[in-house]
């Protein structure tokens, strides 16, 4: 193993789409930020212990299924979603920080006291949403 001394094409690999079981009793609307919540699809939602996985690809209505009985289209990657409101309210300072769920399209600055789960990681920020990297490790 010996460092670069020229350009190199360094192969990386990519997987975005994911399918996912959805809970039971639950509509994801598309383009919804979609959590697991033990291990099933819902929108995001404020609470603790949720994993981001991405945006919803699709409609999904299990509003009279079990879990598992559909599943749901999921991309992971850097998506737009509404800025929260007052002190929490993100900024460019907080390029690179993680942000937090408020709903199925709004992240926050804060964890709420403790009672948000991590979106991803803030990429950018415009004056009508924030880029944040969302789903399995982050993707950027």
């Amino acid at each position: 193993m010996t460092a670069l001394t020229a350009d190199r094409m360094t192969q990386r690999r990519e997987k975005p789409i994911h399918h996912y079981d959805v809970k039971a009793s639950t509509k994801i609307w598309m383009g919804a930020l979609v959590v697991l919540n033990a291990g099933y699809a819902q929108g995001g939602a404020t609470a603790t212990g949720h994993i981001a996985v991405g945006r919803a690809e699709h409609y999904a209505d299990n509003s009279a299924g079990a879990n598992g009985d559909i599943k749901i289209k999921v991309r992971a990657g850097v998506f737009k979603w509404n800025n929260s409101s007052s002190t929490d309210t993100i900024t460019r300072t907080e390029i690179g920080s993680d942000c937090y769920i408020v709903d199925d399209n709004t992240v926050a600055k804060t964890n709420g006291s403790s009672t948000r789960s991590v979106a991803g990681k803030v990429v950018d920020v415009d004056s009508d949403g924030v880029w944040v990297a969302t789903g399995p490790g982050n993707v950027l």
